[in-house]
Parts: C-alpha cells; sequence; structure tokens
C-alpha cells in the first residue's frame, strides 16, 4: 500500500504553501496580532479565492469534493505558518451545517461571507468572536446557532495572539438541532483530526527552525549541532514529527473512506500530536536556549498556538479515555483492536 501523498495532493501541498509563505510569513502575522482585527481578512480572502473552504465538501453542494486527506494538507501547512485565519473553524462548521441540512449557511461560509466557529462543552471558543454562525456540539447533538442573533462573546486574553478567543454561552432554546449523536461523533472525529493536523505542521517548522539553528549557532569553536546531547534532541523530534504525520493522515483517511476504526484513528491522533507536539515544543526551547523564550523569536508563536490547539476539540487525557471506551466495546464484542 502506498502511503506517500499523491501527485495531485502534492500540488494542492505546494500552493497552499507558497500562498502562505507570501500572505502568512512571521511579520505578517505579528502585524496581525497588533492590528485589533479578529483575523487577517486579506488572507482569509485568499484562502476562500483558492476554494479552500471547499475542500471537503461533496461537488453537488458546490464544493471541491476532494476530501480530509485534502484537508489535512491545507491544515498542516496552516499550522507550519500559524496563519491567523479560521479557516480550520469554518471548515469544521460548513461540514456539519452542509450534513445538518442548514443549506442557508452553505454559500455565505463556502464565499467567506460568513465564519463560523464550533463550541464543544465548556471550553472557550476558537473565532467565536468573530464569528456569524456557531456549531455547537454536545454528547448526542449538533446544534446551530445564529451569532448574528444572539450575539457574538467578547475576546478574552489569550495567549495565541494569532486567533480570536471568547467564551461562548449556549441558550438551546435559541439554538437549531442539526444532528443527532451519529452527527456529534463525526464532528468530533473530524475536529480531531483537525486539530492534530495544525500541531503536525507547527511542530515540522519547529524542528526545521531547530535543526538551522543547531547549523548556525557556534559554542565553543562548534555549531552546537555537533554536541551529541543536541543531535539526540533533534533525533528526538523527528520521531515526534514522522509519528505525528502517520497518525494524522492515517485519521484524516479513516474519516474520509468512513473505515469503521475512524473514531480510533481520530483519537488516537489527537493523543499523539498532543502529546509529541508538547515535546517537539520543549525540545525546541532547549535547542535554542534563552532566545527562544523572547518575544523576538518566531518560535514561541509555534509554542503558543500549540497550547491551545492541544486542548481543543478535547485534550489528550478525554481522547485517550475516548479511546479505551472504544476499545473495550471491540474486546467485547470479540473484534481485534489490532
Amino acid at each position: 500500500m502506498d502511503f506517500e501523498l499523491s501527485d495531485d495532493q502534492r500540488a494542492l501541498q505546494q500552493a497552499a504553501r507558497d500562498l502562505l509563505d507570501k500572505q502568512a510569513g512571521t511579520e505578517q502575522v505579528r502585524r496581525q496580532m497588533t492590528s485589533g482585527e479578529p483575523f487577517d481578512r486579506s488572507l482569509w480572502r485568499a484562502m476562500v479565492d483558492q476554494g479552500w473552504m471547499g475542500v471537503d465538501l461533496p461537488a453537488d453542494q458546490g464544493g471541491l469534493g476532494l476530501g480530509m486527506v485534502e484537508a489535512a494538507v491545507l491544515l498542516e501547512e496552516v499550522g507550519r505558518h500559524v496563519a491567523p485565519a479560521p479557516f480550520l473553524q469554518s471548515m469544521l462548521a460548513l461540514g456539519a451545517l452542509a450534513r445538518g441540512g442548514a443549506d442557508e449557511w452553505i454559500e455565505p461560509l463556502l464565499s467567506g461571507d460568513a465564519v463560523g466557529c464550533v463550541a464543544w462543552r465548556d471550553h472557550p471558543v476558537v473565532f467565536a468572536p468573530a464569528a456569524d454562525v456557531a456549531v455547537v456540539l454536545d454528547d448526542d447533538a449538533v446544534y446551530a446557532l445564529d451569532l448574528r442573533e444572539v450575539g457574538r462573546p467578547d475576546a478574552e486574553p489569550a495567549m495565541d495572539q494569532t486567533r480570536s478567543l471568547g467564551w461562548l454561552e449556549v441558550d438551546r432554546a435559541r439554538a437549531r438541532r442539526i444532528g443527532d449523536a451519529d452527527a456529534a461523533t463525526q464532528l468530533l472525529d473530524r475536529g480531531a483530526a483537525a486539530y492534530a493536523a495544525e500541531l503536525l505542521g507547527g511542530a515540522a517548522r519547529v524542528l526545521d527552525m531547530a535543526a538551522e539553528y543547531a547549523k548556525e549557532r557556534v559554542q565553543f569553536g562548534k555549531p552546537i549541532g555537533s554536541f551529541q546531547a543536541v543531535k539526540h534532541r533533534c533525533a528526538d523530534m523527528v520521531v515526534d514529527v514522522e509519528g505525528m504525520r502517520s497518525a494524522v493522515y492515517w485519521a484524516a483517511w479513516c474519516i474520509g473512506a468512513a473505515h469503521h476504526d475512524a473514531s480510533v484513528a481520530a483519537s488516537t491522533a489527537k493523543v499523539w500530536c498532543s502529546d509529541a507536539g508538547r515535546r517537539v515544543m520543549a525540545s525546541g526551547l532547549q535547542v535554542h536556549g534563552g532566545i527562544g523564550f523572547t518575544w523576538e523569536h518566531d518560535l514561541h508563536l509555534f509554542l503558543k498556538r500549540a497550547q491551545l490547539d492541544q486542548v481543543s476539540m478535547g485534550d489528550a487525557t478525554f481522547h485517550r479515555e475516548r479511546l479505551a471506551q472504544l476499545l473495550r466495546r471491540k474486546v467485547e464484542a470479540g473484534e481485534s483492536v489490532v
């Protein structure tokens, strides 16, 4: 079996990287953080114009009809650039609304005229202060909430300043039910895999930054990359990042193929990427030394983005517990867990 990306998927990856290199470099990200705007509207328009919002939406609903693997390709690049735009959140919301029959939201979200977000449990909601519609994920149902009618929450101070964050109080009486327990499971799987893909992108970028710094930084007359302790750090980062990549794309494929292990794969990806992403960020800081903690260095942008991604749509502890329940059912049914 070929586990590599196809030629078309690689072309999509390169096109996304070219776009984000041009419009979401760290200088642009830093400008956005001090602009007072909830997200970079120019970048958002470029993403929409490239058709990103329709990547996982069926063609008969106006999308590109590609799939979750292609969405993961885009999300990895978003994480790699800490792009300050609501792609992940709007894509998840659009998919849930389209599957739930809320057709009135499809065109506005596809065209970028509306922004979506996804609320889960009592967690702060990424991009809620800028969103027009919230998809609310409950344990056994999915709801749609028109934030233009009920009001958007105020933006809260957040460590990750590349994205707005707010607490969303959901009044079920004013929300529209658009899905049952199966829809809730599907949305949770997609959300876990999406945030795992973004974590992968950020971790891969930090690995590249650490390796480059280890070649350039000289101590005792030698590049620090020649020291065994630094080599071990970088080698561990490679193992973690490649493990993240395998977990992310396995989850994305399972979701796209409606595989019976999609939930297992999605939770596995979120567990591994949350834990491995934390290790990669810590090692990146150790390789860079004190400069990595400073505002002037770009590393802190990725560290802060990862901190929020690790807990979005369930942290590692939640998904370990979910995995235990899923695997227990398989054992009780006499199925293999391998």
